[in-house]
């Protein structure tokens, strides 16, 4: 199916928007772990871009977008250095806003995710994987970011945070397959994974998590 120019441009033009607002926030919540594991500037920097870019670098390697925007456009790398300096020498004041700091990473996955979806529904991919796609770009960073500070990646753990940025992306394909507006439906897609993960951080909404049998507790039954 052909998409009209003004509709592609558009969808540019919306993805753009949706990928550097992104970044920055996702810039600065690795540079703000960075700092709170006392690394030094250029370990900030190197933390700020892993966080903000992962995932966008693994969804268009994947679907073929190469080179990826991350790294082809120089506005991604200005935003996540510009985040990683403002965390490095506002860090105090910065920390103050712990809970502003998590709503902008709530913010951060919805864009990420609906931007991914967006663009892998653009390359042709199908429904499913387009969603899983824009999945990925909403957690690729913040796995990287963790990885790299040796700490377990929080969206492995019992937040729901992958979960949002699916309910998101699945709101985007449904849209594109009842051809509903392209704007109008990203948006909905925004709100639905930033709500989501705003109402799991306020009522500790988890999913349910693995609970090994204790070796003492093994050995008491077996006897």
């Amino acid at each position: 199916m052909l998409i009209p120019a003004l509709e592609q441009k558009t969808i540019h033009d919306l993805l753009l928007v949706y990928d550097l607002t992104g970044t920055f926030v996702f810039a600065i919540s690795g540079a703000m772990l960075g700092a709170r594991r006392k690394l030094d500037i250029f370990g900030i920097l190197v933390l700020s871009f892993a966080a903000s870019s992962a995932g966008g670098i693994t969804r268009d390697l994947l679907i073929g977008a190469v080179p990826p925007a991350a790294i082809s456009d120089w506005r991604y790398l200005a935003v996540s250095l510009a985040a990683g300096l403002l965390s490095f020498f506002c860090y105090s004041l910065i920390a103050r806003l712990r809970t502003a700091i998590l709503v902008f990473d709530a913010a951060g996955l919805a864009l990420f995710a609906v931007a991914g979806t967006q663009k892998a529904l653009a390359y042709g991919l199908n429904p499913l994987m387009a969603a899983l796609l824009g999945m990925l770009t909403g957690i690729g960073g913040g796995i990287a970011r963790d990885l790299l500070v040796a700490r377990t990646p929080v969206v492995l753990q019992s937040d729901l945070y992958a979960l949002a940025a699916l309910a998101g992306a699945a709101i985007v394909v449904g849209g594109h397959e009842l051809n509903w507006p392209v704007v109008p439906t990203a948006i909905a897609g925004a709100i639905v994974c930033f709500g989501l993960r705003l109402l799991a951080m306020r009522y500790g909404w988890h999913l349910p998590v693995a609970r090994p049998v204790e070796s003492g507790d093994a050995d008491g039954k077996s006897e």
